[in-house]
Protein backbone atom coordinates (compact mmCIF):
# COMPACT_ATOMS: atom_id res chain seq x y z
CA UNK A 1 0.00 0.00 0.00
CA UNK A 2 2.91 2.33 0.66
CA UNK A 3 3.95 1.85 -2.96
CA UNK A 4 0.58 3.10 -4.17
CA UNK A 5 0.93 6.26 -2.11
CA UNK A 6 4.42 6.96 -3.38
CA UNK A 7 4.61 10.23 -5.34
CA UNK A 8 6.23 10.47 -8.74
CA UNK A 9 6.19 13.83 -10.55
CA UNK A 10 3.72 15.28 -8.00
CA UNK A 11 1.26 12.39 -8.47
CA UNK A 12 0.81 9.16 -6.54
CA UNK A 13 1.25 5.78 -8.14
CA UNK A 14 -2.42 5.14 -7.37
CA UNK A 15 -3.39 8.16 -9.54
CA UNK A 16 -1.29 6.91 -12.43
CA UNK A 17 -2.79 3.44 -12.18
CA UNK A 18 -6.34 4.80 -12.06
CA UNK A 19 -5.76 7.00 -15.11
CA UNK A 20 -3.98 4.26 -17.07
CA UNK A 21 -6.60 1.68 -16.08
CA UNK A 22 -9.47 3.94 -17.15
CA UNK A 23 -7.92 4.65 -20.55
CA UNK A 24 -6.99 0.99 -21.06
CA UNK A 25 -10.51 -0.07 -20.10
CA UNK A 26 -12.00 2.26 -22.66
CA UNK A 27 -9.70 0.90 -25.40
CA UNK A 28 -10.26 -2.72 -24.39
CA UNK A 29 -14.03 -2.49 -24.38
CA UNK A 30 -14.21 -0.16 -27.39
CA UNK A 31 -14.54 -3.05 -29.85
CA UNK A 32 -16.91 -5.02 -27.61
CA UNK A 33 -19.16 -2.02 -26.95
CA UNK A 34 -19.13 -1.13 -30.65
CA UNK A 35 -20.20 -4.65 -31.64
CA UNK A 36 -23.07 -4.69 -29.14
CA UNK A 37 -24.27 -1.23 -30.16
CA UNK A 38 -24.28 -2.30 -33.81
CA UNK A 39 -26.57 -5.21 -33.02
CA UNK A 40 -28.90 -3.15 -30.84
CA UNK A 41 -29.18 0.03 -32.91
CA UNK A 42 -29.32 -1.76 -36.27
CA UNK A 43 -32.25 -3.79 -34.98
CA UNK A 44 -34.08 -0.55 -34.09
CA UNK A 45 -33.14 1.42 -37.22
CA UNK A 46 -33.94 -1.39 -39.66
CA UNK A 47 -37.60 -1.00 -38.72
CA UNK A 48 -37.52 2.31 -40.60
CA UNK A 49 -35.10 1.52 -43.45
CA UNK A 50 -32.75 -1.32 -44.52
CA UNK A 51 -29.31 -0.42 -43.17
CA UNK A 52 -26.12 -2.42 -43.59
CA UNK A 53 -24.08 -3.00 -40.44
CA UNK A 54 -20.88 -1.93 -42.21
CA UNK A 55 -22.40 1.46 -43.09
CA UNK A 56 -23.65 1.98 -39.53
CA UNK A 57 -20.27 1.08 -38.10
CA UNK A 58 -18.26 3.33 -40.42
CA UNK A 59 -20.58 6.34 -40.27
CA UNK A 60 -21.72 6.28 -36.62
CA UNK A 61 -19.98 3.93 -34.24
CA UNK A 62 -16.43 4.49 -35.44
CA UNK A 63 -16.44 8.31 -35.00
CA UNK A 64 -18.58 8.00 -31.83
CA UNK A 65 -16.20 5.52 -30.21
CA UNK A 66 -13.17 7.67 -30.99
CA UNK A 67 -14.96 10.74 -29.64
CA UNK A 68 -15.65 8.85 -26.38
CA UNK A 69 -12.06 7.57 -26.16
CA UNK A 70 -10.58 11.04 -26.71
CA UNK A 71 -13.02 12.71 -24.29
CA UNK A 72 -12.47 10.13 -21.53
CA UNK A 73 -8.69 10.21 -22.04
CA UNK A 74 -8.48 14.01 -21.86
CA UNK A 75 -10.77 14.25 -18.82
CA UNK A 76 -8.88 11.46 -17.05
CA UNK A 77 -5.45 12.93 -17.75
CA UNK A 78 -6.71 16.26 -16.45
CA UNK A 79 -7.07 14.64 -12.98
CA UNK A 80 -3.29 14.36 -12.70
CA UNK A 81 -1.27 17.17 -11.15
CA UNK A 82 1.01 19.07 -13.46
CA UNK A 83 4.67 18.78 -12.29
CA UNK A 84 6.16 22.02 -10.99
CA UNK A 85 9.43 21.73 -12.88
CA UNK A 86 7.50 21.40 -16.19
CA UNK A 87 5.97 24.85 -15.81
CA UNK A 88 7.65 26.32 -18.82
CA UNK A 89 6.55 29.39 -20.75
CA UNK A 90 6.88 29.96 -24.46
CA UNK A 91 6.22 33.54 -25.54
CA UNK A 92 4.43 34.12 -22.26
CA UNK A 93 2.20 31.04 -22.61
CA UNK A 94 2.70 28.18 -20.16
CA UNK A 95 3.16 24.64 -21.36
CA UNK A 96 0.33 23.50 -19.09
CA UNK A 97 -2.07 25.91 -20.77
CA UNK A 98 -0.98 24.71 -24.22
CA UNK A 99 -1.56 21.05 -23.26
CA UNK A 100 -4.97 21.83 -21.76
CA UNK A 101 -6.07 23.69 -24.88
CA UNK A 102 -4.79 20.94 -27.15
CA UNK A 103 -6.92 18.45 -25.21
CA UNK A 104 -9.95 20.71 -25.56
CA UNK A 105 -9.32 21.12 -29.29
CA UNK A 106 -9.05 17.33 -29.68
CA UNK A 107 -12.43 16.87 -27.95
CA UNK A 108 -14.11 19.55 -30.09
CA UNK A 109 -12.75 18.13 -33.36
CA UNK A 110 -13.76 14.56 -32.48
CA UNK A 111 -17.28 15.64 -31.45
CA UNK A 112 -17.73 17.75 -34.60
CA UNK A 113 -16.51 14.85 -36.75
CA UNK A 114 -19.11 12.62 -35.12
CA UNK A 115 -21.90 15.18 -35.68
CA UNK A 116 -20.99 15.62 -39.35
CA UNK A 117 -20.97 11.84 -39.82
CA UNK A 118 -24.31 11.71 -38.01
CA UNK A 119 -25.77 14.13 -40.58
CA UNK A 120 -24.53 11.87 -43.38
CA UNK A 121 -26.01 8.81 -41.68
CA UNK A 122 -29.42 10.44 -41.14
CA UNK A 123 -29.46 11.49 -44.79
CA UNK A 124 -28.51 7.93 -45.80
CA UNK A 125 -31.38 6.46 -43.74
CA UNK A 126 -33.88 8.92 -45.22
CA UNK A 127 -32.67 8.21 -48.75
CA UNK A 128 -32.96 4.46 -48.18
CA UNK A 129 -36.48 4.93 -46.92
CA UNK A 130 -37.42 7.25 -49.79
CA UNK A 131 -36.21 4.80 -52.42
CA UNK A 132 -34.44 5.47 -55.69
CA UNK A 133 -37.53 6.75 -57.54
CA UNK A 134 -38.71 9.51 -55.17
CA UNK A 135 -36.83 12.40 -56.74
CA UNK A 136 -38.44 15.02 -54.53
CA UNK A 137 -37.31 13.40 -51.26
CA UNK A 138 -33.85 12.70 -52.64
CA UNK A 139 -33.09 16.29 -53.56
CA UNK A 140 -34.62 17.70 -50.35
CA UNK A 141 -32.58 15.31 -48.19
CA UNK A 142 -29.36 16.14 -50.06
CA UNK A 143 -30.07 19.86 -49.85
CA UNK A 144 -30.75 19.95 -46.11
CA UNK A 145 -27.83 17.60 -45.42
CA UNK A 146 -25.43 20.07 -47.06
CA UNK A 147 -27.15 23.03 -45.42
CA UNK A 148 -27.02 21.55 -41.89
CA UNK A 149 -23.40 20.53 -42.34
CA UNK A 150 -22.54 24.14 -43.16
CA UNK A 151 -24.41 25.31 -40.04
CA UNK A 152 -22.59 22.69 -37.93
CA UNK A 153 -19.29 23.81 -39.40
CA UNK A 154 -19.96 27.43 -38.36
CA UNK A 155 -21.02 26.32 -34.85
CA UNK A 156 -17.91 24.15 -34.56
CA UNK A 157 -15.68 27.03 -35.64
CA UNK A 158 -17.21 29.37 -33.03
CA UNK A 159 -16.91 26.63 -30.37
CA UNK A 160 -13.28 26.03 -31.33
CA UNK A 161 -12.45 29.74 -31.11
CA UNK A 162 -14.21 30.10 -27.75
CA UNK A 163 -13.06 26.94 -25.95
CA UNK A 164 -10.01 25.86 -27.91
CA UNK A 165 -8.31 29.22 -28.36
CA UNK A 166 -10.00 31.05 -25.46
CA UNK A 167 -11.29 33.90 -27.58
CA UNK A 168 -14.15 36.22 -26.70
CA UNK A 169 -16.87 34.96 -29.02
CA UNK A 170 -19.15 37.93 -28.35
CA UNK A 171 -16.65 40.30 -29.89
CA UNK A 172 -16.08 37.90 -32.75
CA UNK A 173 -19.82 37.60 -33.36
CA UNK A 174 -20.17 41.36 -33.27
CA UNK A 175 -17.38 41.70 -35.78
CA UNK A 176 -18.85 38.94 -37.88
CA UNK A 177 -22.25 40.64 -37.87
CA UNK A 178 -20.70 43.84 -39.23
CA UNK A 179 -18.65 41.93 -41.75
CA UNK A 180 -21.72 39.83 -42.53
CA UNK A 181 -23.78 42.93 -43.27
CA UNK A 182 -21.08 44.19 -45.61
CA UNK A 183 -20.77 40.80 -47.25
CA UNK A 184 -24.55 40.59 -47.57
CA UNK A 185 -24.53 43.79 -49.61
CA UNK A 186 -21.56 42.62 -51.65
CA UNK A 187 -22.94 39.12 -52.07
CA UNK A 188 -26.48 40.19 -52.88
CA UNK A 189 -26.59 37.94 -55.91
CA UNK A 190 -25.41 34.91 -53.91
CA UNK A 191 -28.13 35.49 -51.31
CA UNK A 192 -30.70 35.74 -54.09
CA UNK A 193 -29.48 32.39 -55.42
CA UNK A 194 -29.76 30.88 -51.91
CA UNK A 195 -33.33 32.10 -51.53
CA UNK A 196 -34.11 30.86 -55.04
CA UNK A 197 -32.83 27.40 -54.05
CA UNK A 198 -35.43 27.25 -51.27
CA UNK A 199 -38.11 28.29 -53.77
CA UNK A 200 -37.03 25.45 -56.09
CA UNK A 201 -37.21 22.86 -53.32
CA UNK A 202 -40.61 23.92 -52.05
CA UNK A 203 -42.23 24.85 -55.37
CA UNK A 204 -40.79 21.70 -57.04
CA UNK A 205 -40.75 22.80 -60.69
CA UNK A 206 -38.19 20.10 -61.49
CA UNK A 207 -36.17 17.33 -59.88
CA UNK A 208 -32.74 15.77 -60.26
CA UNK A 209 -32.79 13.63 -63.41
CA UNK A 210 -35.38 15.74 -65.25
CA UNK A 211 -34.66 17.01 -68.77
CA UNK A 212 -35.02 20.81 -68.92
CA UNK A 213 -34.82 23.56 -71.48
CA UNK A 214 -33.68 26.84 -69.91
CA UNK A 215 -32.31 29.85 -71.77
CA UNK A 216 -31.46 27.84 -74.90
CA UNK A 217 -29.80 25.16 -72.75
CA UNK A 218 -31.28 21.65 -72.92
CA UNK A 219 -30.03 18.85 -70.73
CA UNK A 220 -30.47 16.63 -67.69
CA UNK A 221 -30.39 18.05 -64.17
CA UNK A 222 -27.48 16.47 -62.28
CA UNK A 223 -27.48 18.49 -59.05
CA UNK A 224 -29.49 21.26 -57.40
CA UNK A 225 -27.16 23.10 -55.04
CA UNK A 226 -27.40 26.05 -52.70
CA UNK A 227 -26.19 28.48 -55.34
CA UNK A 228 -26.69 26.91 -58.75
CA UNK A 229 -28.19 24.05 -60.74
CA UNK A 230 -25.95 21.84 -62.88
CA UNK A 231 -27.28 20.55 -66.20
CA UNK A 232 -25.61 17.95 -68.42
CA UNK A 233 -26.31 18.83 -72.05
CA UNK A 234 -26.69 16.50 -75.01
CA UNK A 235 -23.08 17.32 -75.99
CA UNK A 236 -22.05 15.98 -72.54
CA UNK A 237 -20.93 19.41 -71.35
CA UNK A 238 -21.81 20.59 -67.85
CA UNK A 239 -23.68 23.90 -67.67
CA UNK A 240 -24.00 25.71 -64.33
CA UNK A 241 -27.00 28.03 -64.10
CA UNK A 242 -27.56 30.27 -61.04
CA UNK A 243 -30.72 29.36 -59.16
CA UNK A 244 -32.02 32.92 -59.51
CA UNK A 245 -32.13 32.46 -63.28
CA UNK A 246 -33.81 29.07 -62.82
CA UNK A 247 -36.59 30.80 -60.88
CA UNK A 248 -36.89 33.93 -63.04
CA UNK A 249 -36.61 32.22 -66.43
CA UNK A 250 -39.16 30.15 -68.30
CA UNK A 251 -38.27 26.52 -67.55
CA UNK A 252 -39.57 23.91 -69.97
CA UNK A 253 -39.57 20.58 -68.11
CA UNK A 254 -39.48 18.04 -70.92
CA UNK A 255 -39.66 15.13 -68.47
CA UNK A 256 -43.11 16.26 -67.30
CA UNK A 257 -44.67 15.85 -70.74
CA UNK A 258 -47.77 13.63 -70.79
CA UNK A 259 -47.22 12.57 -74.43
CA UNK A 260 -44.59 12.77 -77.11
CA UNK A 261 -45.50 13.73 -80.67
CA UNK A 262 -44.15 12.04 -83.76
CA UNK A 263 -44.81 12.90 -87.40
CA UNK A 264 -44.08 11.24 -90.74
CA UNK A 265 -44.77 12.91 -94.08
CA UNK A 266 -45.09 10.83 -97.26
CA UNK A 267 -44.98 12.45 -100.72
CA UNK A 268 -46.18 9.91 -103.28
CA UNK A 269 -46.21 9.98 -107.04
CA UNK A 270 -49.28 12.01 -108.14
CA UNK A 271 -50.13 9.29 -110.67
CA UNK A 272 -50.59 6.69 -107.90
CA UNK A 273 -54.02 4.95 -107.98
CA UNK A 274 -56.47 6.26 -105.39
CA UNK A 275 -57.46 2.83 -104.06
CA UNK A 276 -53.80 2.05 -103.31
CA UNK A 277 -53.47 5.35 -101.43
CA UNK A 278 -56.54 4.33 -99.44
CA UNK A 279 -55.02 0.94 -98.67
CA UNK A 280 -51.84 2.64 -97.43
CA UNK A 281 -53.68 5.04 -95.13
CA UNK A 282 -55.79 2.16 -93.78
CA UNK A 283 -52.61 0.20 -93.11
CA UNK A 284 -51.17 3.13 -91.14
CA UNK A 285 -54.34 3.47 -89.05
CA UNK A 286 -54.49 -0.25 -88.31
CA UNK A 287 -50.81 -0.35 -87.38
CA UNK A 288 -51.07 2.59 -84.96
CA UNK A 289 -54.29 1.25 -83.46
CA UNK A 290 -52.63 -2.13 -82.85
CA UNK A 291 -49.97 -0.32 -80.77
CA UNK A 292 -52.58 1.34 -78.54
CA UNK A 293 -50.54 0.52 -75.42
CA UNK A 294 -47.84 2.84 -76.74
CA UNK A 295 -49.83 5.12 -79.06
CA UNK A 296 -52.47 7.13 -77.20
CA UNK A 297 -53.75 9.11 -80.18
CA UNK A 298 -53.08 9.34 -83.91
CA UNK A 299 -54.26 10.96 -87.11
CA UNK A 300 -53.62 9.80 -90.70
CA UNK A 301 -54.93 11.81 -93.66
CA UNK A 302 -54.14 13.02 -97.18
CA UNK A 303 -53.07 16.61 -96.61
CA UNK A 304 -52.39 17.76 -100.18
CA UNK A 305 -52.77 16.75 -103.81
CA UNK A 306 -51.07 18.67 -106.59
CA UNK A 307 -49.15 18.09 -109.78
CA UNK A 308 -45.97 17.30 -107.85
CA UNK A 309 -47.14 14.86 -105.18
CA UNK A 310 -49.89 13.30 -103.10
CA UNK A 311 -48.96 14.18 -99.54
CA UNK A 312 -49.95 11.91 -96.65
CA UNK A 313 -49.53 13.25 -93.12
CA UNK A 314 -49.07 10.75 -90.26
CA UNK A 315 -49.23 12.21 -86.75
CA UNK A 316 -49.18 10.14 -83.55
CA UNK A 317 -48.84 10.79 -79.82
CA UNK A 318 -47.04 8.20 -77.74
CA UNK A 319 -46.84 7.61 -74.01
CA UNK A 320 -44.02 9.66 -72.39
CA UNK A 321 -41.24 8.10 -74.46
CA UNK A 322 -37.66 9.23 -74.25
CA UNK A 323 -36.21 10.63 -77.47
CA UNK A 324 -34.33 7.39 -78.13
CA UNK A 325 -37.51 5.35 -77.66
CA UNK A 326 -39.43 7.64 -80.02
CA UNK A 327 -36.72 7.40 -82.69
CA UNK A 328 -36.65 3.61 -82.35
CA UNK A 329 -40.43 3.32 -82.76
CA UNK A 330 -40.44 5.77 -85.67
CA UNK A 331 -37.64 3.88 -87.44
CA UNK A 332 -39.52 0.58 -87.11
CA UNK A 333 -42.71 2.19 -88.43
CA UNK A 334 -40.91 3.68 -91.44
CA UNK A 335 -39.43 0.30 -92.41
CA UNK A 336 -42.90 -1.26 -92.27
CA UNK A 337 -44.29 1.59 -94.38
CA UNK A 338 -41.57 0.98 -96.94
CA UNK A 339 -42.44 -2.72 -97.15
CA UNK A 340 -46.14 -1.90 -97.57
CA UNK A 341 -45.43 0.64 -100.31
CA UNK A 342 -43.31 -1.94 -102.14
CA UNK A 343 -46.11 -4.49 -101.93
CA UNK A 344 -48.59 -1.91 -103.29
CA UNK A 345 -46.11 -0.78 -105.98
CA UNK A 346 -46.27 2.83 -104.77
CA UNK A 347 -43.44 5.23 -105.57
CA UNK A 348 -42.32 8.41 -103.90
CA UNK A 349 -42.77 11.57 -105.94
CA UNK A 350 -39.88 13.11 -107.78
CA UNK A 351 -40.27 16.86 -107.47
CA UNK A 352 -36.66 17.70 -108.22
CA UNK A 353 -36.13 20.16 -111.04
CA UNK A 354 -32.47 19.24 -111.39
CA UNK A 355 -31.60 17.66 -114.71
CA UNK A 356 -28.22 16.34 -115.78
CA UNK A 357 -27.53 17.42 -119.38
CA UNK A 358 -24.65 15.81 -121.22
CA UNK A 359 -22.35 18.39 -122.80
CA UNK A 360 -21.67 17.28 -126.40
CA UNK A 361 -19.71 20.35 -127.48
CA UNK A 362 -20.74 23.24 -129.73
CA UNK A 363 -23.56 22.72 -132.20
CA UNK A 364 -22.22 22.56 -135.74
CA UNK A 365 -23.60 25.20 -138.14
CA UNK A 366 -26.36 24.23 -140.50
CA UNK A 367 -25.13 23.63 -144.03
CA UNK A 368 -26.27 26.09 -146.64
CA UNK A 369 -28.55 24.60 -149.26
CA UNK A 370 -27.00 24.12 -152.65
CA UNK A 371 -29.11 25.50 -155.39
Amino acid sequence: MEFLEREILDNTVRSYLVVAGTIALVFLFKRFITHQLIRLLCYVIQKFAPIKKEVFRDMILEPLSWALVITVSVITLDKLNYPDFWKLKIYGVSLQYVLNQLGTIAIILSVMRFLLKLMDFIAYVLLQRAGAHDKNDIQIVNFFRDFLKIVLGIIGLVWLLHSGFNRDVSKILTGLSIVGAALALAAKESLENLIASFIIFFDKPFYVGDVLKVNNVTGTVEKIGLRSTRIRTGEKTLVTIPNKQMVDSVVDNLSMRTQRRGTITLELNPKSPGYKIKQLTDFCKQHLYADKEEIENFNVFVSDFNKNAIQIQIEFFTVPFSMNELNTYKEKFIFELQEKMESLDLDMSNTSDIRIVQNEGPTPPKPNPII
